[in-house]
């Protein structure tokens, strides 16, 4: 199965935050959820997943494997642990969250990769992926893996961090984007240029934002408390903006990014 054009993020949502968020999503129709062990959160995704009455097949389910379990034996067992949290015998995408920061982490990209494929052809995942990966780590990868073997990369990816060389790279080897913080944490919504484009298509500024990623073949994974948000958010893959509201968007790439931690991000592109 291919990754869902549209998913429901989870980064930052604790407790009931998040059982709120995932059961009010899957009330308005979204079916793919995005989790990772360093969230704190499977544990909250699994309850609200099992108490919405939305069979599991019909949910595709993310998660990612934290750098500190990167080791063969290690990703194993806390892909196992991650299944037990979010009650489920499989999740459909597992991910590496970010690549192997050698200073702080020794185990080499052929191992933790090695291991994820192990972890699919025991069937503890469907599909897995990459995500924060540069274009030279993900050469690596391919190299590893195959390209065919992994299902997306996940990354910024806003009109303020557009990453058009890795997004080029990526789309010339056939490596399916999916762009986290499509909206910047908000700024973005406060863009004029945003702004008047919505207004053009009686749209909210983040439906153009998001329309805007949908538009060029990426998948997002928005979240949001409210649930007239998340409803209003999924109505984005309705909007066609024009080529000329795209041209508009492409200017206001600056390079402003937001995920950058400090000892585990690469030297990006």
């Amino acid at each position: 199965m291919t990754v869902p054009a549209f998913g429901l993020g989870t980064f930052r949502l604790k407790d009931q935050t998040v059982i709120d968020s995932v059961r009010n999503a899957l009330a308005v129709g979204y079916r793919a959820i995005d989790t990772a062990q360093i969230y704190g959160n499977e544990a909250e995704v699994g309850q609200a997943i099992a108490d919405s009455g939305v069979p599991r097949d019909d949910i595709y389910l993310t998660t990612k494997v934290w750098i500190t379990a990167f080791k063969r034996d290690a990703l194993l067992a806390s892909l196992r642990t991650s299944l037990e949290k979010l009650r489920t015998e499989y999740v459909d995408l597992a991910l590496i969250h970010w690549p192997s920061p050698n200073d702080k982490v020794d185990v080499p990209m052929e191992e933790y990769l090695a291991a994820l494929a192990e972890a699919k052809a025991q069937g503890l995942t469907r599909e897995i992926g990459i995500s924060n990966f540069t274009i030279a780590q993900t050469r690596k990868a391919i190299g590893i893996l195959g390209a065919g073997a992994i299902a997306t990369n996940q990354i910024e990816i806003h009109p303020y961090l557009q990453n058009r060389l890795l997004v080029k790279f990526l789309q010339d080897n056939g490596i399916h984007i999916t762009a986290y913080m499509s909206l910047a944490y908000g700024e973005v919504i406060k863009d004029p240029v945003i702004q008047a484009i919505a207004g053009r298509h009686q749209a909210t500024p983040a439906q153009v934002a998001l329309a805007w990623a949908l538009q060029q073949g990426f998948s997002v994974i928005p979240s949001s408390t409210k649930r007239e948000n998340l409803a209003s958010n999924l109505e984005a893959a309705a909007i066609r903006l024009t080529d000329e509201d795209m041209a508009q968007i492409a200017k206001l790439d600056r390079g402003h990014r937001l995920a950058n931690p400090e000892g585990i991000a690469p030297a990006w592109d």
